[in-house]
């Protein structure tokens, strides 16, 4: 085997204080994943892989849309072939994709946690390959040994209103040592705009709640049955996926009148539903505040650009991108009437396009209120930002605008059990960062100091903010 890849101890790590605060501070400690796609299911039945392709590449749509600017056939990455023809397809694509974050991701998730030191491409492809499935079959990377490997202390999985949580009830029943809790991500029933599929959700929603949805009234509480519902089964988190928050928050008598018509009508349109978003969303952060949930609101995010592919192989598959919204004004009124009424819960805002950075920075400072330490939190880079260049660009946004010191920090965002390389990645650049203004004078040459405050960042916010020392 070929060693000495960049992947070494000190990667990223570009002076002497980067890599004390690493290795002596941030790199033992746990990993707390408040916001993550992984499956309920695999976890639940401690699923062992058959390949590399099958934990590695399905489901991966950052490798995909690689994958496709350098010209491989849609048979490999999505399509029919067999998963070592995908793998070595991937393989021969790697060399290529230099100072773009797959490559550093590609060559971490296959050190940890299968030791792999040599650079992936089409001649190392078939060793590589053979030699992580061989560890595949062993117990020690079953997905829960994975989560172990990687440290993992909670995580929070991605859930619809309507799932039934039976998975997370069998994952607790096993007595698994890791907490994995469910998150409540309600986006559909924002999706008044497709009459036929938003009907057919509120009919699955009105079921599984025991209400009949009729008028907002019923919508209002077939949600919050399932919030309650989500509460006892130890869910303290939602999650929203908005290309931009709404801009008005009340309907009127008529457009109430309206929704009761629309729902009973199979050709009708509902004329306002940004105002009907916005009312939804303000009961729902209602009931999140009343519970003690932590909110976050994913917004920038232009999706399912490519129609053809849209129609062919559905959502989430590798058409998204950075969408140019303006936020501000819609921001700061849903957050003020909320706070208006003392109903404004913690919140974590996750900004897409960069050229925002400063504008989410500064909003969420407005609504700090002196009661809960970083209440109000610019979330880490996210899906196009969660790169060097993005991370670093979050970090000094915040650390300019707001208060570094309370931040939460890094979540894997991710379908893959691999990803939690990207925890490692995220604390070797705040350490370098840290590090190296540490060795220019810009910050004071004090270890233990410094080191506090990696270790907040890393670890203890997040834990003392999502209430995970109340057990």
């Amino acid at each position: 085997m070929t060693v000495g890849t960049i992947i070494t101890d000190d990667f990223l790590l570009t002076n002497k204080k980067a890599v004390l605060l690493y290795h002596e501070y941030a790199k033992h400690l746990p990993v707390i994943d408040f916001h993550n796609h992984l499956s309920p299911l695999q976890i639940a039945e401690d699923k062992k892989f058959d390949t590399l392709t099958d934990i590695w590449l399905k489901g991966d749509h950052y490798k995909w849309r690689a994958m496709r600017a350098l010209g491989v056939d849609e048979s490999l990455i999505t399509g029919d072939a067999n998963d070592y023809d995908k793998f070595k397809a991937w393989a021969n694509v790697v060399p290529a994709t230099l100072r773009n974050p797959l490559f550093h991701w590609t060559h971490m998730e296959l050190k940890n946690p299968f030791g792999i030191d040599q650079y992936l491409n089409g001649d190392s492809a078939n060793k590589i390959y053979k030699e992580a499935n061989e560890l595949l079959g062993q117990d020690g990377f079953s997905s829960r040994s994975l989560l172990r490997n990687f440290k993992v202390e909670m995580l929070s999985t991605t859930d619809d209103p309507c799932d039934d949580l039976n998975y997370h009830q069998q994952i607790k029943k096993d007595g698994f040592e890791i907490k994995v809790k469910p998150s409540f991500r309600p986006d559909k029933v924002f999706a008044i705009a497709a009459p036929d599929s938003f009907k057919a959700y509120l009919k699955i929603l009105g079921e599984k709640a025991g209400v009949q949805i009729t008028d907002l009234d019923s919508l209002t509480e077939a949600l919050k049955k399932r919030v309650d519902f989500f509460t006892l089964h130890l869910c303290s988190v939602s999650d929203h996926g908005l290309s931009t928050l709404p801009a008005t928050f009340t309907l009127s008598p008529k457009e109430q009148q309206e929704f009761k018509v629309f729902l009973k009508s199979d050709h009708a349109v509902f004329s306002n539903p940004d105002a009907f978003m916005g009312f939804v969303l303000t009961e729902l952060c209602k009931m999140y505040h009343e519970r003690g949930w932590v909110q976050q609101f994913h917004i920038g995010a232009i999706r399912n650009n490519n129609k053809g592919m849209l129609h062919k192989l559905g959502p989430d598959t590798g058409f998204d991108s950075i969408g140019d919204y303006k936020h501000a004004e819609n921001l700061t009124a849903l957050l003020s009437h909320l706070n208006l009424t003392d109903q404004l819960a913690q919140t974590v805002v996750y900004n897409l396009n960069p050229a925002d950075n400063e504008v989410i920075a500064t909003m969420l400072g407005n609504f700090a209120d002196g009661r809960i330490k970083g209440k109000m939190q610019f979330g880490s880079g996210w899906w196009f930002l969660d790169q060097k260049d993005g991370i670093e660009k979050q970090l000094n946004t915040l650390s300019n605008m707001g208060i570094i010191s309370s931040f939460i920090g890094m979540l894997t965002d991710s379908r893959s059990f691999l990803s939690y390389s990207r925890h490692e990645y995220f604390r070797r650049i705040l350490c370098n960062l840290f590090g190296s203004e540490m060795e220019m004078g810009l910050l004071p040459d004090d270890e233990k100091w410094v080191g506090k405050m990696i270790q907040d960042i890393s670890y203890y916010n997040a834990k003392n903010y999502f209430g995970l020392n109340q057990g």
